[in-house]
């Protein structure tokens, strides 16, 4: 199939603004969107600039806003775009060229919630520390975080205020909150409870939509909601 992918170009070392160029590929319905991107780089414009890596959804490099929504481009076949796709950075971040954002502001959200197990006392000498079944089972969902980005520049609030935590940095903070192992659980959600934090979601679920894991956002964000309010887990 001939598709055409009308792609919002930006190079700093020649264009004032971003602006519209589009182009003609043959692909196959089973072909990703990366596929085809990697054919116009490869073979017709070699300036056209993305990221990628591992290609298979896991690692969350390429994601940009395809035909109006937040996707990653290895994780989307041609056969559902249809004949002709937009392909554009995504939004609320800095462009560096074309596809290309700069993410330090959306890294620095995620490291201010201390993405990491906090737990000062002294681990056992002959074994991990160990956690139940149900432990576990009860911060699953936001493990399975990629860091793609999807969620927070599709996320209005983000839009209008960079300075908001974002969906992505409160799914992390969600996963550690509710980890029975970690220590720091009052700290994290005085975190959340900043002007910035949790409560400047409005429950839009953009987030929800467009997250390539299919993690419930919104869940996870109005669970840690609850447990500002209740002044703990489980109060």
């Amino acid at each position: 199939m001939r598709v055409t992918l009308k792609i919002k170009r930006f190079n700093p070392e020649q264009d004032e603004k971003q602006h519209w160029e589009e182009y003609q590929v043959d692909v196959e319905p089973s072909d990703q969107l990366l596929d085809a991107l990697n054919k116009i780089k490869w073979y017709g414009d070699g300036t056209l600039t993305y990221r990628r890596s591992c290609a298979h959804g896991v690692c969350g490099s390429d994601a940009m806003v395809v035909n109006g929504r937040n996707r990653l481009a290895c994780k989307v076949l041609m056969k559902e775009l249809g004949n002709k796709v937009t392909v554009e950075p995504i939004r609320g971040l800095p462009v560096i060229k074309d596809m290309v954002v700069d993410m330090e502001p959306f890294f620095a959200r995620y490291r201010a919630i201390k993405p990491y197990l906090i737990n000062d006392n002294q681990p056992p000498a002959d074994r991990e520390r160990l956690q139940s079944v149900e432990d576990r089972e009860r911060f699953d969902d936001t493990t399975k975080c990629i860091l793609c980005a999807c969620c927070t520049t599709s996320c209005p609030s983000f839009w209008a205020n960079g300075e908001y935590v974002g969906p992505a940095a409160i799914v992390q903070a969600h996963r550690f909150i509710f980890d029975s192992r970690d220590m720091a659980l009052h700290e994290r959600l005085e975190i959340m409870n900043d002007t910035m934090g949790v409560w400047r979601c409005r429950t839009v679920f953009n987030c929800v939509e467009c997250c390539p894991r299919e993690i419930d956002i919104t869940k996870a964000i109005g669970e840690v909601k609850k447990a500002i309010l209740e002044g703990g887990v489980g109060g």
